[in-house]
């Protein structure tokens, strides 16, 4: 059978509570149809915090994130992001898959890409303003696309690809960022942009869930969640990237 408890608050943006965390779940099970990947995971993340999930391919991370975004529903347990059911506030939680889908048979510009960041507010009808063209492009400056925001999406090298997917998820100016494998295909100088983006958008509040293979990616983390397709560890980041841990996730001990 599956359950699917959602905490559900009728609660708007402007009376949610300060003390409350902007995501939570207890005892909750993650999966697909009836197949659990990781089991009992609980958690509290509240704004301006960072929590990193690590592990290796196929332990479960990106299974969470889908799952916190309201792409999947949970196997068991409860999970509530904003006090709502996942997938509910389309405007304030921004999801970044680890593998973007956009039709390359389309002549697209970069910058058409980002401004899609803008449709959860824009509606079916509305036309984009001066103010939604102005969010693209500093979201574009922000990450660095703006260099080649005319080109076409399929012209452009993966790096590129991703600079550009990050920039449509901060034009969405939304109150919790998922992000999946941000960094992937990137150089050295756009994971320092990307570091940059996630301490400004925390800076404003903006609470944010990142999986990664990366340990270094856990260094400014408020707490780090080791999968395996269970939770090895979770807790600051000293406590659960342990050798011990680390061995029992990766099968390696992380150097000194």
């Amino acid at each position: 059978m599956v359950i699917e408890n959602y905490p559900i608050s009728t609660s708007t943006p402007t009376d949610m509570s300060p003390s409350a965390p902007t995501i939570s779940a207890t005892h909750l099970d993650v999966g697909h149809g009836v197949h659990s990947v990781v089991r009992d995971i609980s958690l509290q993340v509240h704004a301006g915090e960072l929590v990193v999930l690590i592990g290796t391919n196929g332990s479960g991370k990106s299974t969470l994130l889908k799952t916190m975004a309201g792409m999947l529903p949970p196997l068991h347990g409860e999970i509530a992001v904003l006090e709502r059911r996942p997938g509910s506030a389309p405007r304030r939680v921004a999801y970044l898959p680890q593998h973007p889908v956009s039709s390359h048979t389309l002549p697209l510009r970069a910058r058409d890409i980002v401004a899609m960041g803008r449709y959860a507010h824009l509606g079916l009808f509305r036309r984009a303003t001066g103010t939604d063209r102005s969010i693209v492009r500093e979201a574009m400056k922000r990450t660095g696309a703006v260099e080649f925001e005319n080109q076409p999406l399929r012209e452009l090298s993966g790096g590129q690809q991703q600079r550009t997917h990050l920039a449509q998820v901060l034009a969405r100016q939304a109150e919790v960022l998922l992000l999946d494998e941000p960094t992937a295909g990137l150089d050295l100088s756009g994971k320092r942009a990307v570091a940059d983006v996630i301490a400004s958008e925390r800076a404003r509040g903006v609470t944010v869930v990142l999986a990664t293979h990366d340990l270094h990616d856990a260094e400014s983390a408020t707490a780090v969640m080791l999968l395996a397709q269970r939770v090895v560890a979770y807790g600051p980041p000293a406590q659960a990237l342990s050798d011990a841990n680390v061995r029992e996730c990766f099968g390696f001990t992380q150097p000194h």
